[in-house]
């Protein structure tokens, strides 16, 4: 066989030190259409739980939100009480639309992400949820949640302290 025509494979990933947390990992994604929202701007009825806690308490919905997006570097109450103390929550959740866009390539539509947020800041926050959920985030359970689930068979060892006895 050609030595040229043997592809080289990546070099395996080692499993974490001992007594170090796993690497991070994000759940699969489920069927969605790269460069396209799974849901429209205006289906928010097509889930109604998180349509009325929307309505009723967005930094809710917010903060879930902005824990998956910045991937667990900022937790759910932090993002929400954030979200509530600004004064203006609909230009903060917008940069977090920005990101999430971003992430996952999809387009600015039906406009600008500011304008959005502004002129329609539950279904924008409803629209962002249902397309975390249907990339295959559980949202209730945040991202470490999210991270654990991926990877139910990692443990950890016990932390042994001390040392001999006489």
């Amino acid at each position: 066989m050609d030595p040229s025509a043997v592809q080289k494979s990546s070099p395996p990933i080692a499993p974490p030190a001992y007594g170090q947390p796993p690497p991070k990992s994000i759940p699969p994604p489920h069927v969605v259409t790269p460069g396209k929202w799974s849901t429209g701007l205006c289906d928010c009825f097509s889930d109604v739980s998180n349509c009325c806690i929307t309505c009723w308490c967005p930094c809710i919905t917010f903060g879930q939100i902005a824990e998956i997006v910045d991937e667990g570097s900022t937790s759910c109450g932090a993002s929400g009480a954030l979200y509530t103390l600004t004064g203006s929550a609909c230009m903060y959740s917008c940069l977090y639309r920005t990101r999430m866009r971003k992430q996952y390539m999809l387009p600015e539509n039906p406009c600008a992400d500011c304008l959005v947020h502004f002129c329609c800041e539950t279904c924008a926050l409803c629209q962002e949820y249902r397309e975390l959920k249907n990339r295959g985030f559980d949202m209730s359970i945040g991202w470490n949640g999210n991270v654990k689930k991926q990877n139910p068979g990692i443990t950890m060892a016990p932390n042994v302290q001390g040392g001999m006895s006489r």
